[in-house]
């Protein structure tokens, strides 16, 4: 008997120096050398790579930039847009609003230009049915001219304020007074069935109408007030206080724990052998097993980054994921049906100021209005790429973080 307890203790902790050894060199070894350059990973060495990545950031969105702004200066307008004006036009199925302003920073990287002339490229695509109509909303009423919106006059619609209606009143309310206003007179203008903001610095990705469309055909788009598209990749993690990230990361321990005991037993990696006659392992060795795997699946997945496990699921637009709406942040955001008004009249309501800015006011009114629903997708369907805010103070380098 001393002898088989002497072998049973001997097994357990080999067991438990293998387990050891799996865990340090995974986490360790193996994904720091993968991940160590990956922007979003624990494992990003910040003092080594961020800023040359994010130099390397800039320089691309300033090709971009360069790129477009030959385009739309030799860009003959479309016989659509010369024939404004001349009829009624039909009630498109999407209105996509482009919020713009004047920014005194960052100036030469044309972030309005980027945009439209991603949008004109996706728009070719569409073939004879045209997946939105565009419409431009200048709230610029400085001094200075919104240069980037008045080159595009000659391609799409643009709509401004009436001059002196924009109050002089602190950055985040005026922000949230120009939001207001567009969404409801590009509505009034041009009475969608859906309607698609953008800000002027939210790059729509190559898959953007296509997943719109998908996300149209869903039950939850009728009773939504609103759909954010976008969610900062640094806030997409799953240790977070958002609660279906929690149980999302649970279900892929356990699903990741139950694939890999799987796999051990298609292998015949049973362990070393047993210092008696075989039998089979208990309930409760069964469930510690499945929840050490399912514990070293979910801190992978941790440390890796959820943001790189969610680019999975760009391979169909059927595969992306809608969840609650996130408080941050509003660069993209759908409102189906006649949503657009609702929220126009719910900002009316509120004022906005430094840490109470337009999309923490619009999240908590749709949280305390009744029946309101409001969802975001992930991954996101537009990159941000504006560095330099129109409304905080920027930095002269700007960070990726």
């Amino acid at each position: 008997m001393r002898c088989h307890a002497s072998r049973f203790s001997g097994g357990v902790a080999t067991r438990a120096l293998a387990v050891v050894a799996v865990f340090a060199l995974t986490f360790g070894v193996a994904l720091p050398l993968c991940c160590h350059r990956l922007v979003y990973s624990y494992y990003f060495l910040r003092s080594f790579y961020l800023d040359a990545v994010s130099e390397e950031a800039l320089r691309e969105s300033l090709r971009r930039s360069q790129e477009a702004l030959r385009f739309w200066q030799s860009a003959a307008p479309p016989a659509a847009a010369a024939a404004a004006g001349k009829g009624p036009r039909p009630r498109p199925e999407l209105l996509l609003t482009v919020v713009t302003v004047r920014r005194r920073d960052g100036f030469r990287y044309h972030y309005l230009l980027q945009v439209a002339h991603r949008l004109r490229l996706l728009l070719a695509g569409c073939g004879e049915r045209p997946c939105a109509e565009v419409v431009l909303c200048d709230v610029e009423s400085g001094p200075d001219v919104n240069e980037d919106a008045k080159l595009l006059e000659r391609h799409f619609r643009v709509l401004r304020r009436p001059p002196g209606e924009r109050p002089a009143l602190n950055v985040f309310e005026r922000e949230k007074r120009d939001y207001a206003f567009c969404l409801r007179r590009a509505y009034e203008l041009v009475r969608p069935r859906h309607a698609v903001v953008l800000e002027d610095d939210a790059l729509p990705r190559p898959d953007f109408f296509r997943v719109l469309e998908e996300l149209l055909r869903r039950r939850f788009a009728a009773g939504a007030l609103y759909v954010k598209l976008y969610h900062p990749e640094r806030l997409q993690r799953y240790w977070n206080p958002e609660p279906y990230r929690l149980l999302e990361w649970l279900g892929l321990g356990l699903l990741g724990a139950s694939l890999l005991l799987g796999l051990r037993g298609l292998l015949g990696l049973r362990g070393p052998p047993a210092p008696v006659e075989p039998r089979r392992p208990s309930a409760r060795a069964s469930a510690a097993q499945l929840a050490l795997l399912a514990i070293y699946v979910m801190a992978g997945a941790e440390l890796l980054g959820r943001h790189y496990l969610l680019e999975a699921r760009r391979l169909s637009p059927q595969l992306y994921a809608v969840s609650p709406a996130t408080e941050c942040c509003t660069p993209a955001v759908l409102y189906p049906g006649n949503a657009s008004l609702r929220v126009a009249a719910y900002l009316d309501r509120a004022v906005c100021y430094k840490g109470n800015a337009k999309d923490t006011v619009l999240y908590r009114l749709a949280r305390a209005a009744p029946g309101e629903r409001s969802y975001s997708v992930e991954p996101n369907l537009i990159t941000h790429i504006g560095w330099f805010s129109s409304v905080r103070p920027n930095s002269a380098r700007p960070r990726l973080l």
